[in-house]
């Protein structure tokens, strides 16, 4: 990386902390963009040049989780069962919210109780099926757009997910996030491995 983009990283960096300090504070809804630069020590048009908006800066939190997930299901062998596979893809972001847990917390927390954030977090979710479901597609050697298992796996995958997210956050993080996901997909691997074998 160069020093350039150090910095970028730095002060953008700088921007999501103080971001997330004062909304976990004061809560979305009151909190200005004027007070975020002000506490990140930084101008407006700073600002401006890394997110457009308040909302940006607390989605970025978790913008990369679906490339990290279908990169990681494109990782796993070719003969796993679709319900292994599509675990080990989800348990990505999950346990980027285990490894940083006070930091994710106040952010899941926010986005799921925030309507404006949580919309965008939905789109988002809805984006991550799109690609985990052409992936499965690929490794299934399917047709995506005429076979309903890649969405429909995509689809459980990702409610198994978002349970999770409500229940570690109900419960200020102290379950276990990975525990509940292994838990949650106990209840849906014999619907995607059936699937799996008979699409």
């Amino acid at each position: 990386m160069s020093l350039a983009q150090r910095k970028r990283q730095f002060v953008s960096n700088e921007l999501t902390e103080a971001a997330l300090q004062l909304l976990a504070l004061k809560g979305f809804d009151t909190v200005t963009v004027d007070e975020i630069v002000a506490t990140a020590g930084v101008s407006k048009r700073t600002f401006f040049r890394y997110f457009a908006s308040k909302e940006d800066v607390v989605v970025q939190f978790l913008a990369d989780m679906g490339t990290g997930m279908r990169a990681e299901l494109a990782d796993r062998p070719a003969g796993e069962r679709p319900s292994q596979a599509l675990l080990h893809a989800v348990s990505v972001p999950v346990a980027a919210c285990a490894d940083h847990s006070d930091r994710a917390l106040r952010v899941v927390q926010l986005i799921l109780r925030t309507p404006a954030l949580l919309a965008r977090f939905l789109e988002r979710q809805a984006q991550w099926r799109d690609d985990l479901a052409a992936e499965l597609a690929h490794r299934l050697e399917l047709d995506p757009d005429a076979e309903l298992y890649p969405r429909l796996a995509a689809g459980m995958a990702l409610t198994a997910f978002d349970a999770v997210l409500h229940r570690w956050s109900g419960s200020d993080a102290t379950e276990d996030p990975l525990a509940l996901l292994d838990r949650a997909f106990t209840v849906i691997a014999p619907a995607l491995d059936t699937v799996g074998r008979t699409a």
